[in-house]
């Protein structure tokens, strides 16, 4: 009983490929990815807060933006709950997640925001059926836990982006429709305005999966069951107020754990807010030089991606192709699958 129940719980990869997929033929080998239907006007989109709480007027605001896109809001049962500075108990957080992938009614899935608290309720996922249930599910911050351990047990593709409570304005919207909506595999590049940074940090092209997301996230991370493989994958991190030094120990946890020597590509968005600390201290890009250049792959910081106004929204697991030069992550397939398909 104790072991049927541990299944049902984590669920293993194992027992999702013997259950056949909604919406895809045959039975599938434990190790393929599978794409999530892509979304279309008229669509329901289940709202839920796995981390931090939330108030009504957030939850106004996410609404509206959704609304504007063409979408239908359905509203996870806890999502206004409030437990110290978590949108809920664990147990009720994660009966969000798991019942949003369960309901047939919901096509994809958006989160309210970050803060804390997804790295809590990974254990009380239903990883087979959402693998039975492939569903869009995006955002970003500590919203990292929740989409990489999706993809890495579940192998669903999932999405870093915008946030139900993220600024959705015409940089953001268009990326997320191209991607989302119309199924383009397009290449992603930064505004051209004096106030982006964008520096190489080692010159050339790579091609791999794309993995990463919020760097203080992926590093609490380390050592559990719930980060993907990252053999031959294109890392990307960002990060939100903190000092350079805690940037160091953060990518040197990376490196010591075998993470950093396995990736073939490497990109660091923005560190908004981000400080040298006291002195004496070094740049933020001196410590990636530091991190990356001996590593021999191409790399470079500054792209649009984080705790910013404008964001790309990064398809977790699908091949792509990065420029370090250029400063470019073009996506070498659809991240969804059309019902044409």
């Amino acid at each position: 009983m104790k072991r049927r129940k541990f299944i049902t719980t984590c669920g293993l990869t194992t027992l999702a490929t013997q259950i056949p997929l909604a919406g895809v033929q045959g039975k599938l080998s434990p190790n393929t990815i599978i794409k999530p239907p892509h979304l279309k006007a008229g669509d329901t989109v289940g709202l839920i807060s796995p981390a931090g709480v939330i108030d009504a007027e957030d939850l106004a605001n996410a609404k509206r933006s959704l609304t504007e896109l063409g979408l239908n809001i359905k509203l996870g049962n806890h999502i206004l709950d409030r437990y110290g500075y978590l949108a809920g108990t664990d147990a009720n957080r994660a009966n969000d997640v798991n019942a949003m992938f369960a309901d047939s009614s919901v096509n994809a899935i958006m989160t309210m925001r970050g803060g804390w608290g997804c790295n809590r309720i990974l254990p009380l996922l239903n990883y087979a059926q959402i693998r039975t249930h492939p569903k869009i599910i995006m955002g970003f911050s500590d919203i990292t836990a929740l989409v990489l351990a999706i993809y890495a047990r579940s192998r669903v593709l999932t999405f870093h982006g915008p946030n139900a409570t993220s600024n959705w304005n015409e940089f953001t919207v268009d990326y997320a429709k191209r991607i989302l909506f119309d199924g383009e595999a397009i290449t992603m590049q930064n505004l051209k305005t004096e106030d982006i940074q964008f520096e190489t940090i080692a010159s050339g092209k790579a091609t791999g999966k794309l993995i990463g997301g919020n760097l203080s996230v992926i590093a609490a991370m380390v050592g559990s069951p719930y980060l993907p493989a990252w053999h031959k994958s294109i890392l990307f991190v960002e990060d939100v107020r903190e000092d350079v030094y805690r940037i160091d120990r953060m990518l040197t946890q990376l490196k010591n754990a075998g993470i950093l020597n396995q990736i073939s590509g490497f990109i660091f968005g923005r560190c908004t807010d981000c400080s040298i600390g006291d002195e004496p201290s070094f740049k933020l890009t001196q410590v990636l030089r530091e991190h990356i250049i001996p590593l021999k792959i191409p790399a470079w910081y500054g792209s649009m991606i984080g705790h910013i106004k404008d964001k790309f929204t990064l398809p977790i697991g699908l091949n792509v192709e990065i420029d370090a030069d250029a400063g470019t992550i073009k996506m070498l397939e659809s991240a969804v699958v059309r019902g044409d398909e």
